[in-house]
């Protein structure tokens, strides 16, 4: 199979004539019998492919990794992580006794003392066992309960099989079961969407369950009112929404005094029209689709993906404005600014405490946190300022409300949450306490919890105050996760690398202290560079063990000298297409600019291989989902810079790309391979269409998930069967029966899936462990 034969029309005519003139024509696709994902042949092409991956990797060296890896995501020790509804705190978990997890709460005092005392609510290993079905808890939606009584009612969310999809059941925390469908508890069968509470008789419903109308992107049409004891089908219609266009939603905000409903019109991945439910009738928000809008009580913010044009001033893409909610739904247009970009800042996220705004920021890849005061005129921006001093360089850290709602017993003249140390005991509530969350590559995740105050316009008061009338902090240290590996002989750097029209690329090198830079290191280098997600600094156990420790055997070097055992590098790049630098570092890459993602991916890679830390035979790239499609299209226009890709849950056909999974929802990403105009350079970053015969590829593997919703295992599938079929060496497939996108539904699969793709790199780029 060449790359001429890819490009052939179809048989059925040429393009340009007939019905379908305005349509690209699609390059001839022997693998078209795969797409078939459950049917019995090609599940059986499944297996054979899983059997002759795990017959090479999953050996003894594998079977130590796995299990190295496994003690890791078990640990008892790591940090529970919790949300606070009412006065209990909430967690999900997961170990070696409990794979499927148990749903279960504590109190905070049991919590911060470090052993907490766990009321087990739900054990989703028992459920699977009980009713045949391999469950996987994708969270919980608390009712709000009447003023003054106890969270009770929860709709809990489950996969059957690790997808998108998924199945709502009422559940009371109280009696700790489900409320019976026969005597009116809500059960919606499984699909895609989501479900809000409006009362507590009635949901607010967006699903493709129950033959609801569905988009083009596999995703929910309608929003339904659905009464206690009704059925989907026979539900009110609220909201709908073109074919075409991505989905609908349907939300309730239930916060007392704003009670307000919203419907979404989600366009396409990054345009969406907000509207608001007055009177009966919908009301849309006049902002244009590319401006993020999200409201909170009396106010409106504003996220615009361009540059936005309001009344004659311009607010550049990523910048972050405000306004009254009452008074921009009555036609002001008075837009105050929180937030404004530069060359080095971004905004990544946002969360409200009862009286302060935080701001996750990133500069240079690097975290910083601003705290907002609304009730304080600032000077840069509308608001006062005040950079919270809890970030260390080259490190990640998000702070976000514990519950902005919680006031209760609140005695402080100015509102705030007071003086008080963070334990409810001793503090007036918790509207005004945030949550900490730290990690560095070689820093363990630290939870911290703090309590923010307004600070005396005096500037007495200190605290964490940035002069006169900031905003001042008191926190602790609530968790630390554990050790999984020896992080003090290692050290993290960032380098900057120089992309083919010039941009400065930021990159983080993980490495021993004592690196030798002679091109000899294995080095594993990941990337994503898509949809405006950043990969930021974090933590690893899985990593620390399965790449900066392992060893490569000792061997003769140069002139029959010893060459001494070494560790892996590990790399992380921060190309565009991703979110890093915000909007404009995303959009750099969209569309026909998509190749500016691929060329600073390899530019990071060169300079890897130029500064002396590895070469083309030691050089390894990994990636999943639109990171999948960066590291296929390493392997077909840049295989001369790798010895070896892991390639996962990936886009690789971009002809079918948008017929296969929600595929059609990321047009906005990618184009559109149906517009003849678009497919002209969608099929310049297709890998499948771009192979070769006679080219020299690196050692490939392929990874997939059967039960991926969103992607698909089809596109993995077809790209490894037209690679062996070429006759391409040293490539190899596995698809794993569940688990969705994220490729695993338990930690055990995770391990599994983590322990071939690592194991796989090694064994290409370093050789037998010692």
């Amino acid at each position: 199979m060449t790359t001429t034969d890819a490009y052939l029309p179809p048989a059925s005519g040429p393009a340009g004539t007939g019905p379908g003139a305005a349509t690209a024509p699609e390059p001839v696709d022997e693998n078209i019998w795969l797409e078939d994902i459950y049917g019995a042949e090609q599940l059986a092409w499944v297996r054979g492919q899983n059997a002759r991956t795990e017959e090479l990797l999953e050996g003894a060296e594998y079977a130590a990794l796995e299990s190295s890896i496994l003690e890791v995501l078990d640990s008892t020790d790591r940090i529970a992580m919790v949300g606070k509804h009412g006065d209990w705190y909430y967690n999900f978990w997961k170990d070696g006794t409990n794979p499927r997890g148990l749903w279960r709460r504590t109190r905070w005092e049991s919590y911060r003392a470090g052993s907490p005392e766990w009321d087990v609510l739900l054990d989703v290993d028992a459920l699977a066992a009980d009713e045949g079905q391999e469950w996987v808890f994708h969270g919980a939606s608390f009712l709000r309960p009447p003023a003054g009584e106890p969270h009770r009612r929860a709709l809990l969310a489950f996969s059957p099989d690790g997808g998108d999809a998924n199945r709502h059941r009422e559940f009371d925390v109280e009696s700790r079961g489900f409320v019976d469908p026969a005597t009116g508890g809500f059960d919606l069968p499984v699909g895609k969407g989501n479900a809000s509470w409006l009362d507590a008789d009635t949901l607010l419903v967006a699903t493709t369950a129950d033959g609801l109308p569905r988009t083009t992107s596999s995703y929910a049409r309608t929003g339904v009112k659905l009464r206690r004891g009704g059925s989907l089908a026979q539900a009110e219609v609220l909201f709908d929404i073109p074919q075409e266009h991505m989905m609908a939603i349907v939300a309730h905000d239930s916060t007392p005094g704003f009670e307000r409903t919203f419907a979404v019109d989600w366009i396409s991945f990054f345009e969406k029209n907000t509207s608001v439910l007055l009177d009966g009738q919908w009301m849309q928000f006049d902002v244009p689709a590319e401006v993020n809008l999200s409201a909170h009580r009396e106010w409106l913010l504003f996220r615009p993906q361009k540059d936005w044009t309001v009344d004659g001033a311009t607010y550049p893409a990523g910048s972050l404005l405000t306004a009254g909610f009452e008074e921009f739904l009555a036609g002001r247009r008075e837009l105050s600014v929180l937030f404004t970009p530069d060359a080095h800042t971004s905004l990544q996220s946002w969360s409200w405490t009862r009286d302060f705004l935080l701001l996750n920021l990133l500069r240079d890849v690097s975290s910083e946190i601003r705290v907002l005061d609304p009730q304080r005129a600032g000077t840069d921006v509308a608001w006062a300022s005040t950079t919270l001093d809890a970030c260390p360089p080259l490190h990640d850290v998000n702070a976000f409300a514990v519950d902005d709602e919680d006031d209760a017993g609140d005695a402080d003249e100015d509102g705030t949450a007071g003086d008080g140390q963070v334990a409810e005991e001793a503090a007036p509530g918790a509207g005004n306490d945030f949550w900490l969350v730290a990690t560095g590559f070689t820093t363990p995740t630290t939870l911290t919890r703090g309590t923010l105050r307004r600070a005396p316009t005096d500037g007495a008061g200190g605290g964490g105050a940035a002069g006169a009338g900031g905003v001042a902090s008191t926190h602790e240290v609530i968790r630390s996760s554990p050790s999984f590996f020896n992080e003090a002989d290692y050290e993290v750097q960032q380098h900057f690398a120089e992309s083919k029209d010039g941009t400065r690329v930021p990159y983080f090198q993980v490495a021993a202290k004592d690196l030798v830079l002679d091109g000899e290191n294995p080095t594993q280098l990941s990337g994503y560079g898509g949809f405006e997600i950043s990969r930021t600094p974090a933590y690893s156990g899985a990593v620390g063990r399965a790449w900066l420790e392992r060893r490569t055997a000792e061997s003769a070097g140069v002139g029959g000298d010893a060459a001494h055992s070494r560790g892996g590098v590990y790399v992380v790049a921060n190309i565009r297409g991703g979110g890093e630098y915000g909007p404009d570092w995303h959009r750099a890459a969209l569309q026909e600019n998509r190749h500016r993602a691929y060329e600073d991916f390899a530019a990071v890679a060169q300079d890897l291989i130029s500064r002396g830390v590895t070469s083309r035979q030691r050089l390894g790239c990994v990636g999943g989902s639109n990171g999948g499609l960066l590291v296929g299209n390493m392997l077909t226009q840049y295989p001369e810079l790798f010895g070896a890709v892991s390639c996962g849950v990936p886009l690789l056909d971009m002809r079918r790309y948008t017929k296969l999974s929600a595929g059609h929802s990321w047009i906005g990403e990618y184009g559109d391979p149906d517009a003849p105009e678009q497919w002209d350079f969608i099929r310049t970053f297709s890998p499948y269409h771009l192979l070769k015969d006679g080219v020299e590829y690196p050692e490939t593997f392929i990874w997939t998930a059967t039960s991926d919703d969103r992607v698909g295992p089809v596109q993995a599938r077809k790209m490894a069967a037209r690679m062996q079929a070429m006759g391409i060496p040293n490539v190899w497939f596995h698809e794993a029966l569940e688990g969705g996108h994220a490729g695993a539904s338990d930690n055990r699969q995770a391990a599994a899936l983590q322990s071939r793709s690592q194991h796989f790199l090694w064994r290409s780029l370093a050789g037998p462990a010692a």
